[in-house]
């Protein structure tokens, strides 16, 4: 298999609509945690039927977005997933050109929002079963700034570089065995021009 895109940037409208299906977002994001499963892997993880899970890995594969892995495990007739790439890039500006593909687009980014808060609001009900070591990590943070288009952009890549640095150093940690006290984190950060 040839080498993981660092991000695939999402162009077309029927890439966007595949992966804006709310289970097939749902197993993408698995499928980028879990780095490699299978349909029943998923299914258990996401309470749906094997045959539900395996039709909707197709449709993300039909395009692109996921691909065979190398079988895990000694059974041949496991069909193992993963990413095609370490991440998926969706930008405003390739859906702007026509109604329909700004409504797309305004579209799989509200089911995206309300995905990641629906993460946030389950680590709040479950806050209590964490440690005090997870709960004074994490952070809920707003900032509230005066800046330009320009200096939004440029921050938006500086925090981009900082999450990919530790990103590839879990991703190392992982592959050398350091699994102590790691834990899945979810970063979500916006950042958005308003008017009062």
């Amino acid at each position: 298999m040839p080498d993981k895109k660092r991000d695939r940037r999402i162009k077309d409208v029927g890439t966007l609509k595949a992966l804006t299906h709310p289970l097939r977002a749902q197993l993408y994001r698995l499928l980028i945690i879990a780095r490699a499963a299978t349909a029943s892997q998923l299914a258990e993880q996401v309470d749906e039927a094997v045959a539900l899970v395996s039709y909707h890995l197709r449709k993300l594969a039909d395009h692109g977005l996921i691909e065979e892995a190398e079988p895990q495990s000694g059974d041949g007739r496991e069909r193992w997933w993963q990413p095609a790439s370490d991440g998926l890039s969706i930008r405003d500006e390739d859906f702007r050109d026509a109604p329909e593909k700004a409504a797309a687009h305004t579209a799989a980014s509200r089911l995206f929002f309300e995905q990641r808060a629906d993460m946030y609001r389950r680590y709040l009900d479950e806050r209590a079963h964490w440690s005090d070591a997870w709960t004074t990590a994490s952070d809920d943070s707003e900032w509230l700034l005066r800046l330009t288009s320009d200096e939004l952009a440029e921050l938006a890549k500086e925090m981009g570089a900082l999450v990919r640095r530790y990103e590839e150093h879990g991703r190392a940690a992982d592959a050398a065995g350091d699994t102590e006290g790691r834990e899945n984190v979810a970063v979500h950060t916006y950042g958005f021009p308003f008017r009062l």
